[in-house]
């Protein structure tokens, strides 16, 4: 089993930064592509950044050229730098994960989910 645990959301006035974590454990052989997700109330959930073990990124057009998505591989840990970030880009943002771990009857791969950590950006 894979835990992913999200941190850094907050209040943040217009044009102003975030920097969110996800940090995942448990019993991990490896970890393929890691992305950021964010769901805003009334609206469906969309992907807003991912990157994959080898570090190649894809964003949503709406955060291109303010977020950057990057990883550190040793700590299993994702980081979305959020910058001039805008009233729209208020939701909840998930940290989604592709892990394989390490079981009794061999490798698996699955898909994870964090909870989730609250960006609300109001002046």
């Amino acid at each position: 089993q894979v835990r992913l645990v999200e941190s850094g959301g907050g209040l943040v006035q217009p044009g102003g930064s975030l920097r969110l974590s996800c940090a995942a454990s448990g019993s991990i052989f490896s970890i393929n592509a890691m992305g950021w997700y964010r769901q805003a109330p009334g609206k469906q959930r969309e992907l807003v950044a991912l990157i994959t073990s080898g570090g190649t990124t894809n964003y949503a057009g709406s955060v291109k050229g303010r977020f950057t998505i990057s990883r550190d591989n040793a700590k299993n840990t994702v980081y979305l730098q959020m910058n001039s970030l805008k009233p729209e880009d208020t939701a909840v943002y998930s940290c989604n994960a592709d892990a394989k771990t390490r079981t009794t009857y061999g490798y698996l791969t699955n898909n994870y989910w964090g909870r989730g950590t609250q960006v609300t950006v109001s002046s």
